[in-house]
């Protein structure tokens, strides 16, 4: 059986900035999740919160992209994440690519050196963005990477697909062997935007989705957690991620 996880940001920007990460890590662990992912973006001082919460996530999300706009190697950005996975205990730093593109193959191996002074494994992350969110775009940096010899595994967004108008099953089909981690999110489409929804929510075929990917990956919640009783509603969604 996957572990279940929860993405701090789960809760709410506003509430996690109000109560911090370690409240609601907490709160993820007494609802049965077996751990959780911090998120980089909302951290209110790092140099405190990050000891705080060592040992209670695997998972540390980067808002960095890897590369920078103009398509070079954000080396600093990689090592800002890695440093507070460090901290954390997390053996996974999940990032998006950022702006790869073709001028970036040569700094793959700046990237290969840097990854082989770490035992923290890199997951990237499908965005909602269409230079490091859609399938020609992520299809096109781990081809580029397994030339260089840089082997990563990915992170698979089931909702953010949606937001960069690519389907879902036919990257899951694509790239499922490349997945080691995934956030599970449902969907619903607003006159002007998509949004992030609970799984049972969802209008997108969230079981078929879950069928073509790996099954003992750990699986994250990554849609918002409300209500009135927020420990019961946290439970309940762990407990069906759990029977999934």
């Amino acid at each position: 059986m996957s572990d279940v996880l929860i993405s701090l940001s789960s809760f709410g920007a506003a509430e996690v900035g109000r109560h911090g990460q370690l409240f609601f890590a907490q709160l993820a662990r007494a609802a049965g999740a077996d751990s959780v992912e911090v998120r980089g973006e909302l951290l209110r001082d790092a140099a405190t919160e990050l000891p705080a919460l060592a040992g209670m996530a695997s998972v540390y999300s980067s808002p960095e992209g890897l590369w920078a706009e103009g398509g070079w190697l954000d080396s600093a950005a990689l090592g800002r994440g890695l440093a507070a996975a460090t901290t954390l205990g997390a053996k996974r730093l999940k990032m998006s690519i950022g702006d790869f593109r073709a001028s970036s193959h040569g700094s793959l191996w700046g990237l290969k050196v840097q990854l082989a002074e770490t035992r923290i494994e890199l997951v990237i992350e499908n965005d909602h963005s269409v230079a490091a969110g859609t399938l020609p775009a992520l299809t096109a940096f781990f081809d580029a990477a397994d030339r260089a010899g840089v082997s990563l595994g990915m992170t698979f967004d089931m909702g953010n697909w949606h937001w960069a108008g690519e389907c879902p099953l036919e990257a899951a089909k694509a790239l499922a062997h490349r997945v080691r981690y995934v956030h599970c999110k449902g969907v619903q489409r607003l006159p002007a935007k998509w949004v992030a929804v609970p799984l049972t929510d969802s209008s997108a075929p969230w079981r078929a989705l879950l069928r073509a990917l790996p099954a003992d990956v750990p699986r994250a919640i990554e849609y918002p957690l409300v209500g009135d009783d927020l420990a019961a509603v946290t439970r309940d969604q762990v407990a069906l991620l759990r029977s999934l």
